[in-house]
């Protein structure tokens, strides 16, 4: 009889591709298993590219919080305690291990499993497991991930590269004509010291039509689609993309050429995909959780210039002026990334399979 769990993990994108080769791994290790995802309605599709997921159970935290009247009332939170207590499985798991994670793990009855209170991002998470595993918070999210998933399914901790496993033809490229030849620029990121200036940006994109690329720029929400149009004003191979499904959006990414990103979760999709990518990691520890697989490049915040970084702060106090603009990230310079870039291209040309950065690794524009 095939294992079968309950795994919890509800946001961010970057989060949950941090936890597919741990899904890998256990299915190499426990023939047949299959995994129940809980996870976030604004990123159900994620779950949905491994093949050895089989239910996915989406919550709406963000939504039923706004309306949470509504959310009582209308039976959408009752229905979800249905789901979430309706299968029979031999380990629930959170793989988040937060708060919000935590309640969840404790609304499913039954025992769990999930991070020490010294392994818990959120320390009272660990409250709700009645198992408790414990990973070293210096290493890479991905290998506390695969180490994580070994302990809770009882097998050796794996040795090997992080293989993400995923089903690419679960994919879908949206109903739009494509240029032949794209770079994917990811402008957008969840804090403003994240972000990249949007001259430098600018300048990349010249530099692409310079070098016979047309740029792709995607979009979250509103206030990303004014940046994307923006960008792209005045030069006719910029494309600014309406808000679309990631897995539509994640489709158009692996026919790529290549990639820029911002720390931001479709950065770790750039990775997951193996496309040649360049991202930036300023006020972020790109050894915790910088974008892992084929053909990655983290552009890192000089440590003699920048002595506070990584600071993980989302005003930066470098010139005493609590500026939104991380001085950090202003210093990486868009002719540098895009010779990286275009040095990354043509690698991955001539040695398709070569790894060009591994979590951890000291890469550096």
């Amino acid at each position: 009889m095939s294992k079968r769990v309950l795994l919890i993990k509800l946001t961010s994108m970057g989060d949950l591709t941090h936890a597919l080769p741990a899904l890998t791994d256990a299915a190499n290790a426990i023939p047949g298993i299959e995994f129940d995802w809980v996870v976030d309605e604004a990123f159900a599709d994620v779950p949905s590219w491994h093949p050895n997921v089989n239910q996915i159970i989406t919550s709406a935290h963000r939504r039923w919080k706004k309306h949470l009247w509504q959310s009582l009332t209308s039976g959408q939170l009752t229905e979800f305690y249905r789901q979430l207590n309706a299968g029979d499985y031999d380990v629930v798991l959170d793989a988040q291990n937060n708060i919000k994670s935590a309640t969840i793990t404790w609304l499913r009855r039954g025992p769990s499993h999930g991070l020490d209170k010294h392994s818990a991002r959120e320390r009272p998470a660990h409250w709700a497991y009645t198992f408790h595993h414990h990973t070293d918070k210096s290493l890479h999210a991905i290998t506390r991930q695969r180490q994580l998933f070994a302990k809770a399914l009882d097998y050796p901790p794996p040795s090997s590269a992080a293989e993400y496993g995923i089903d690419a033809s679960r994919m879908h490229l949206p109903d739009m004509d494509l240029p032949k030849r794209y770079v994917f620029f990811v402008h957008n990121a969840s804090w403003t010291t994240k972000l990249w200036p949007q001259q430098q940006w600018r300048q990349l994109t010249k530099n692409a039509q310079q070098s016979g690329y047309h740029v792709l720029l995607p979009c979250g929400n509103d206030e990303e689609l004014l940046r994307a149009q923006q960008l792209a004003k005045g030069y006719d191979h910029a494309i600014a993309l309406p808000k679309l499904p990631l897995s539509q959006v994640a489709a158009l990414m692996s026919k790529a050429q290549g990639a820029i990103c911002c720390d931001t979760g479709l950065a770790h999709i750039a990775g997951m995909l193996g496309i040649p990518a360049v991202s930036f990691y300023g006020p972020t520890d790109h050894r915790l959780i910088g974008a892992t697989g084929l053909n990655q490049y983290h552009c890192v915040a000089d440590k003699e210039q920048f002595g506070c970084a990584p600071c993980y702060k989302k005003r930066c106090d470098f010139y005493h002026d609590t500026s939104e603009t991380a001085a950090c990230m202003a210093s990486f310079k868009a002719d540098d990334v895009w010779h990286r870039l275009l040095h990354l291209i043509a690698e991955q040309a001539q040695n398709p399979t070569t790894l060009q950065a591994i979590a951890g690794a000291d890469s550096q524009s």
